[in-house]
């Protein structure tokens, strides 16, 4: 798969130094030197250090990705909610987990439907990618990079936060706050290898929200994360005795069969379209139907 630009600079540039400001990295200039794929200047192969001239074409060429064989493959179907060249990303339904777990007998997550997506379209890159991931019981909006280059490039942006997440949740309780931050650090519970918990030596932890409607039964909340911890979620809300409606393991009750929560609204950088991609998922049906009780149940108070 082939990358290239026109150097639009004022001075000539070593051919590295031209490809790293365009995003690509030192290991992936690796891959093409070794690994059976190559650098070029208008069309003619050359060598890192070779100069780049103003208005000169510039390419790296990455090789073909060849799949885990150790990876099976599931004919499973998957909504997809936007695809491009570059990128795959996938409206996850509540129940699948994203990447393979050890202890199944049936490798069903997102990353084994994506591979046999991938193997049915007869795409050059066989290799799945996973940039973005939501718990099992957590539904919503999960990114797929089809390649090295596009995996290196959002890893970048998760870095530097700049792919922006929204969820929305139910939550029990009525929340009283408009708009909130919970800053709380978050560690693994001693008791539990799964389970999370707010405590002094975990890792910081941001979490943002906006209440969107409230009973004294349930509140909606729409949410981002300023930081990225497992479980942060459900373990901030459960802190604030304000547990996600269905999630039993921290708390919730026991009113739908998984944990209300759902990844929205996602947003992320193309620097192969040159755009910002944002992308929005529909809620779930089980959450419709919820927050439709919700809010009959605040109408029947009011009435």
């Amino acid at each position: 798969m082939e990358f290239a630009w026109v150097y639009t600079g004022n001075q000539p540039i070593k051919l590295r130094s031209a490809l790293k400001q365009r995003g690509v990295t030192s290991s992936l200039i690796k891959v093409a030197i070794f690994h059976g794929g190559q650098m070029t200047i208008n069309h003619e192969p050359k060598w890192a250090i070779d100069l780049v001239e103003p208005g000169d074409r510039f390419a790296i060429e990455l090789p073909p990705e060849v799949p885990n064989d150790h990876v099976p493959a599931c004919q499973a179907p998957f909504e997809i909610a936007y695809e491009d060249r570059d990128f795959l990303v996938i409206n996850k339904a509540a129940g699948v987990a994203t990447v393979p777990a050890h202890n199944v007998a049936v490798q069903d997550s997102l990353v084994n439907r994506v591979k046999y997506y991938y193997q049915k379209q007869g795409y050059e890159n066989q290799v799945t990618h996973v940039a973005t991931r939501l718990d099992k019981d957590t539904s919503g909006l999960v990114v797929f990079p089809k390649h090295r280059f596009a995996h290196a490039v959002l890893d970048d942006q998760l870095k530097h936060h700049t792919v922006k997440k929204e969820y929305v949740a139910l939550v029990s309780g009525r929340i009283t706050i408009a708009h909130g931050y919970i800053d709380a650090p978050i560690q693994r519970d001693p008791e539990s290898f799964v389970k999370r918990q707010v405590g002094l030596d975990g890792k910081a932890a941001v979490t943002e929200y906006w209440l969107t409607h409230a009973t004294d039964q349930a509140s909606i909340v729409k949410i981002r994360l300023h930081t990225g911890r497992t479980h942060q979620i459900r373990v901030h809300f459960s802190y604030l005795n304000h547990p996600l409606l269905g999630d039993v393991m921290y708390g919730g009750p026991a009113v739908m069969d998984r944990q209300a929560l759902h990844c929205q609204w996602l947003s992320f950088y193309s620097p192969f379209l040159g755009r910002q991609i944002e992308l929005n998922a529909p809620m779930p049906s089980d959450m419709k139907t919820a927050i439709e009780k919700i809010e009959s149940i605040n109408k029947r108070d009011a009435d």
